[in-house]
């Protein structure tokens, strides 16, 4: 078991000894947490980051005295946990990853209602919820219902909510789920301004690059902690030098690194690949030479840091998996797809109206057979609007298009036999076997019995599943389900994929080989239509749309998104105290724009060099002088913000010159 302490563990706010929960008896039981320690510190963000069902909400709602844990000791803001738990009322505040919210009520009913519910003194009441208003930017919306907030408008309410009354400790349980990359930096944003208060914050997560933000964190899997650190000391835990590089061709690369004794943890970033090495010196040369004899070129090597999710995965790696190996059988040579044309989707001023409020205005694009196309956007951009359209769910209200060689408009049954889709839930059946799903879908796809019997060997040979095919659905990890309801969705060999968050909430090595099988899809000619809130995962795509209001406002391949964005240039800036630098850095003249990212600040700057020099000093003379500044390139989290930023002053340009 990994203890985790700080350092300083005179002022903590929540210790934990041994903490044990086991549900059921017998065959059925289960130990969703198993005998954890760990203490947090006043005024800090601890962070427990993992993989749904490795035990953080059953953790976190131990320590709230929603669950009686099965045996340990838990204190939190001085209470016992165990003993009293109803002395945790006002002390602590616990925003659910539901968060609920009354959608009938507006903002500032419901902050009333949950003020009554606290017991907010009526002299309290008026300034707490002007202030939790102006803090989370809700003012201009307080008459607006709660059910008409955007995502991200909702996950500032609940946060507010949860805030009423000045709790010691809070509590957010996997907050920002779900949540578009602008929405979660101002999630953290306004709740860096709330710890100035000495709130301390204890959160889930199941983002990798979101915990860089934490002070420190534990990673948690099957129950058990196995490492707790501050970022950057997880980060320095793991021996070797990262590497990302260009390599043609990529797959054939892709193949020899991986069975190459010099390299590990290959994964394919978009165009380029990312590997782990021992020294590369040493490592890099014996590498290039051995692929030149295969005909493979490397070039363009980059060092690169070490991320928490390069860190927890091989960590896993390192451990023997229980349930069998998380792999998957790549041999797609069953997939037998239908003649397709070489634009397997294309749009032409595609629009949806819903009375007076255009959902998607006026969007064209176009994508490639075998070709694996992003699609992004913050939370109520269109998204969801537009995959319903090119599914055939949805007629649009005006434009044109085609998919998979039919037509949007006319064609739309035909269009169907053509796609699969994958949603975010996986759209399984829990309470059937993995075979019955499998069985179900064949159904439903019109299979004969003798081609779904073939197609269901696959799937669960795919799908690491076979000797398992009357487990029930319930039971099976998120991993698992994830290929099963993916196995499901191209039973019939569609020749188009839509996927809509299939990773949302899976543990690392899971993400990693499940975009391995796409990757493999996508060279035998599926065309693969995906939305993602993982910026990272962005990266895995050949070309991106990024949608906001109904537009699409950007489109084009990962690198060339990068290379033509002309708003400024990105330094990077190292630091102990990340968010005042952030504070004095935003309002320095020639910043375009800043933001944090991870323990670190990423600033958009018109020079270079004049604004390193000016950041220098201006921390220096604050007292907390910066250890590392820089040029770097735009991260697709940087590019998606700035894009968005862009165009909202686009927007606001134009609706100045027409009043």
């Amino acid at each position: 078991m990994f203890p985790c302490y700080p350092r300083n563990m005179n002022d903590a706010m929540i210790s934990v000894q041994g903490l044990t929960k086991i549900y059921g008896f017998g065959v059925r039981k289960v130990e969703a947490v198993r005998g954890i320690d760990f203490e947090v510190r006043r005024g800090e963000i601890f962070g427990l980051v993992g993989p749904d069902g490795a035990g953080k909400t059953t953790t976190m709602q131990m320590l709230c005295g929603i669950l009686m844990p099965t045996r340990g000791e838990a204190t939190v803001a001085g209470m016992d946990v165990i003993q009293n738990p109803n002395g945790l009322g006002g002390r602590i505040g616990y925003m659910s990853e539901g968060f609920t919210l009354y959608g009938s009520l507006s903002v500032r009913e419901n902050l009333d209602f949950f003020a009554d519910l606290y017991q907010v003194a009526p002299e309290e009441r008026e300034q707490r919820i002007a202030d939790l208003l102006r803090f989370t930017h809700l003012d201009h919306a307080a008459e607006r219902r709660a059910e008409h907030l955007s995502g991200g408008m909702k996950k500032k309410l609940a946060l507010a909510c949860a805030l009423i009354y000045s709790p010691q400790v809070l509590f957010l349980d996997e907050p920002t789920t779900g949540v578009d990359p602008v929405s979660r930096r101002d999630f953290w944003l306004l709740l860096n301004d709330f710890l100035e208060q000495g709130i301390t914050v204890f959160v889930s997560t199941p983002y990798m690059d979101e915990a860089e933000r934490f002070h420190r964190v534990a990673l948690m899997h099957k129950g058990e902690i196995i490492a707790c650190d501050t970022p950057a000391a997880l980060r320095s835990s793991l021996r070797g030098e990262m590497l990302d590089l260009f390599a043609q061709p990529q797959r054939e690369a892709l193949y020899r690194l991986r069975v190459h004794p010099r390299a590990s943890h290959v994964q394919v970033f978009g165009e380029r690949l990312h590997l782990l090495v021992t020294n590369a010196n040493n490592d890099l040369p014996a590498l290039q030479d051995d692929l030149s004899k295969q005909n493979i070129q490397i070039s363009d090597v980059r060092h690169t840091t070490a991320s928490l999710e390069d860190v927890f995965v091989n960590m896993l790696e390192k451990q023997s998996m229980e349930d069998g190996p998380q792999t998957m059988n790549n041999d797609l040579s069953s997939l037998v797809h239908r003649p397709s044309p070489d634009i397997a989707v294309h749009v032409s001023d595609l629009t949806k109206k819903f009375g007076d409020f255009t959902a998607v205005d006026r969007v064209s694009f176009r994508v490639r057979q075998g070709e694996i196309f992003g699609f992004l956007g913050p939370n109520g951009s269109g998204k969801t609007t537009t995959i319903r359209m090119l599914c055939g769910l949805l007629p649009p209200t005006s434009g044109t298009g085609m998919v998979a060689g039919r037509d949007m408009l006319t064609q739309q049954r035909a269009i169907k036999p053509e796609i699969g889709y994958m949603s975010q839930k996986f759209s399984l059946y829990n309470d059937l076997t993995v075979e019955e799903n499998l069985d179900f879908y064949g159904g439903v796809y019109g299979l004969s019995n003798s081609r779904l019997e073939t197609r269901k060997h696959w799937a669960l040979e795919m799908a690491g599943l076979t000797g398992r095919e009357r487990a029930m659905t319930r039971d099976l990890s998120g991993g698992w389900k994830q290929r099963l309801a993916l196995g499901c969705s191209i039973l019939h060999d569609p020749s188009v994929l839509f996927l809509d968050e299939p990773t949302s909430g899976v543990d690392p090595i899971s993400r990693r080989t499940f975009w391995d099988l796409i990757y493999g899809l996508s060279a035998r000619g599926v065309t693969v239509f995906v939305t993602t809130h993982y910026m990272d995962e962005a990266e895995h795509c050949n070309t991106l749309g990024l949608i906001y209001n109904g537009h699409l406002i950007a489109h084009g391949s990962p690198a060339s998104l990068r290379s033509n964005m002309r708003a400024g240039q990105m330094l990077e800036v190292s630091c102990p105290e990340p968010l005042r630098a952030l504070r004095r850095v935003k309002k320095m003249d020639g910043v375009l724009g800043a933001g944090l990212f991870g323990d670190r600040v990423h600033v958009l700057v018109e020079d270079t060099d004049r604004l390193t020099r000016d950041i220098e000093t201006a921390l220096a003379s604050e007292a907390h002088p910066a250890q590392h500044i820089a040029p770097i390139p735009f991260s697709l989290e940087d590019l998606f913000v700035t894009f968005i930023e862009m165009e909202e002053s686009r927007q606001n340009t134009s609706q100045g010159n027409i009043a």
